[in-house]
């Protein structure tokens, strides 16, 4: 098995959206990574999530308190072969093999492979990005030559994860309830407080943490941010405590504990009154790499829906042969190809606002978080959906752990609370309309791009135009509604404005001449668009099956026998 060259469709993806030169290393790179995470990674994180969970080991035989966790040693295997592939660091560090910067494109589609294994390993790839960028943007010289290279590791030294804490058992969501203090002590600083949800806590070298220095005003812009060692240069524990760790649902390959700071040292970073601005910078980060878990659970759990359906009979017929059974795999087949296109072709502009900031116009930035909060709302309400229909796809079977497919639904539901809920999201999309008229941007970039579109049968260009018809009349009402109408129906806001963005997306696809993109344009927008209860003449999911669900195996059969 190999979760890269097994995605023809994913292959040609990258090759469209790099330069040639990448796309010839980073095929290479993907497929011994694809490899990797299909086997030897897979089976480690099957051993983690059974029988290998993390530990807190809390104090020694001495009885002093230690704080350490305790991870197996398939897991530290697994961290250093994943850091050692760059997928944290050559977004920031020239890549020794072509002598140039990597670029997010390369590190999310790195990603989307280890998400179809363990999306709860990601979690800490995640947290290191983060750090990683926080350090690089806004920390000093002094700050970067201690930490970054630790950070960005690929085996030329030692490694140091990273993690931001956020969360505190007060604020939750608020983060400007946060009370965590910062007490001045000469060039550093000493951090008193909890923060009530703090992932990777015990592996991670350096942690990126939210803190309010003495005098500083209530609320967000009283926050700034620290980086925080772990331990001293001695190697015991800098001031900090870990309380317990979290009895999580799903991805418990990550250690989630309660950490307590008890005279921590800690180095500000950057302009004392922006930790919040810099932290919600890392946030917009965190939230693609979530969409990125949510499409490798999509990923994974169709996969498996498929090789299941494909062994399997029932009633006389292969499971395939069925009507129904072909409408469900084509229907995810089609939604996960037009959204994995949808993010990725997205990136380029993630890249550019996040890495390339002397060219980026307030458009960028504003459509840059819009894409972000739509996009992950979508993406992680979708992780469930595939992980229930592949269970579904299974049967009784489905609900076996012998099976992949209750990890994937225990990993997935954490993917809509992680990073912001839906109503998070949703006032998050009101806030961009209001303060800085995003759904203008949104709807000049639509129209824009369908403009731009030409296919066989106009009554497609008409669908996607009606429903952007149907937004406007939607916007104007709520602009001109009370408060409570307008957060009543942002999300409703952001889902219409996702199936646009997808919509349209799925017409650039068809407009390539490519037989496969055109049924697929066609399948995903009458599912849009079209009332689920209406009569269905022509089936297309059943017609189009064999091309849109099994074309990449027939691929795998010929190359096999040739």
């Amino acid at each position: 098995m190999n979760f890269y060259s097994e995605d023809k469709s994913f292959q040609a993806l990258l090759k469209e959206l790099l330069d040639p030169d990448f796309f010839e290393y980073a095929d290479q790179k993907l497929k011994a990574f694809g490899e990797r995470c299909a086997t030897v990674i897979d089976e480690r994180a099957r051993f983690t999530d059974r029988e290998g969970q993390p530990k807190l080991i809390k104090y020694d035989k001495y009885g002093d308190d230690v704080s350490e966790i305790w991870v197996n040693d398939g897991y530290r295997m697994t961290v250093e072969e994943t850091y050692n592939t760059g997928i944290v660091a050559y977004p920031h560090k020239e890549i020794p093999e072509i002598k140039r910067k990597g670029n997010y494109l390369y590190s999310y589609a790195q990603g989307y492979l280890l998400s179809q294994t363990e999306p709860g390993f990601y979690c800490p790839v995640t947290l290191s990005m983060a750090t990683a960028y926080l350090l690089d943007q806004y920390g000093s010289e002094e700050l970067k030559a201690r930490f970054l290279p630790h950070v960005l590791s690929t085996g030329e030294t030692s490694l140091y994860e990273g993690a931001t804490f956020l969360s505190e058992r007060q604020g939750g969501s608020d983060v400007g309830a946060n009370e965590t203090k910062a007490i001045a002590e000469g060039d550093h600083y000493t951090l008193y407080g909890e923060k009530y949800f703090a992932s990777n806590a015990g592996m991670c070298g350096v942690a990126m943490v939210l803190a309010r220095v003495e005098g500083a005003p209530e609320g967000t812009k009283g926050l700034s941010l620290f980086a925080v060692p772990w331990r001293k240069d001695d190697g015991t524990l800098n001031g900090i405590r870990i309380r317990r760790l979290k009895d999580k649902l799903g991805v418990k390959a990550v250690p989630s504990a309660e950490v307590e700071f008890d005279g921590a040292k800690a180095y500000m970073v950057g302009n004392q009154k922006k930790g919040f601005y810099y932290m919600m910078e890392a946030l917009n980060l965190s939230r693609v790499c979530n969409a990125v878990a949510s499409l490798g659970i999509m990923r994974r759990a169709f996969t498996e829906a498929r090789q299941y359906a494909v062994r399997r009979d029932a009633f006389g017929k292969n499971l395939t042969e069925f009507p129904m059974v072909r409408d469900t795999l084509s229907k995810l087949a089609v939604k996960l190809e037009v959204e994995t296109r949808t993010l990725f072709q997205y990136l380029p502009l993630f890249n550019k606002v996040m890495l390339e900031r002397e060219t980026v116009t307030p458009k960028d930035e504003i459509l840059n978080r819009l894409y972000i909060a739509l996009l992950k709302k979508e993406t992680a309400e979708q992780a469930i959906h595939f992980s229930h229909e592949a269970i579904e796809m299974h049967g009784g079977n489905g609900y076996m752990e012998d099976f992949v497919t209750p990890r994937l639904l225990r990993d997935a539901q954490v993917l809509t609370v992680w990073e912001g809920t839906a109503n998070i999201l949703g006032l998050e999309v009101l806030r961009l309309m209001q303060k800085f008229n995003a759904h203008e941007y949104f709807l000049q970039d639509m129209k824009a791009r369908i403009r731009a579109v030409s296919v066989a049968s106009q009554k497609w260009v008409v669908m996607v135009e009606q429903g952007l018809e149907k937004l406007e009349v939607l916007l104007a009402s709520v602009i001109n509604g009370s408060e409570d109408h307008r957060t009543f129906h942002s999300k409703k806001i952001a889902r219409l404005m996702t199936v646009i963005l997808e919509s349209v997306v799925a017409l650039e696809y068809g407009t390539s001449g490519y037989d496969r993109a055109v049924k697929i344009m066609e399948v995903f927008l009458e599912e849009a668009w079209k009332h689920a209860d209406e009569y269905n003449e022509d089936m297309k999911t059943v017609k189009y099956f064999e091309d849109i669900v099994m074309f990449d195996l027939k691929e795998k059969a010929v190359s096999t026998t040739s």
